[in-house]
């Protein structure tokens, strides 16, 4: 996958968030949740256009932890909404999905640019 195709697919990640973080319910809960998923779901993209703006490896490979731990985070809310029943599941399990994907992605490769110092 290049990183053109996954500076967008971050990008359209984000754009979902925004989405469902607008469709939570208007209550303390919703809005403190609401804000940590829009805070770390659209860092995804751009801690990952940052890491590609990298000036060494090193400075590369710490903003390419710093996605992979955003994209975690992201599952996180993504999942505790779902079980608290802030949304119905059926309307967050793609965007889980996305988020759980990005994480492999960005796990694999943080630890193979990790390897190869």
């Amino acid at each position: 996958m290049t990183r053109e195709i996954l500076k967008d697919r971050t990008k359209q990640f984000a754009l979902r968030i925004i989405k469902v973080v607008d469709a939570l319910p208007n209550n303390v809960t919703g809005r403190a949740i609401g804000n940590q998923l829009i805070k770390c779901g659209t860092s995804v993209g751009a801690n990952y256009r940052a890491a590609c703006r990298g000036r060494s490896k090193a400075e590369f490979n710490s903003k390419l932890h710093i996605v992979l731990e955003e994209a975690d985070e992201s599952v996180f809310w993504l999942e505790l909404i779902i079980e608290a029943k802030l949304l119905p599941e059926k309307k967050i399990n793609s965007v889980l999905e996305e988020a759980n994907e990005l994480t492999a992605i960005f796990a694999k490769s943080y630890f193979t640019a990790k390897n190869n110092k």
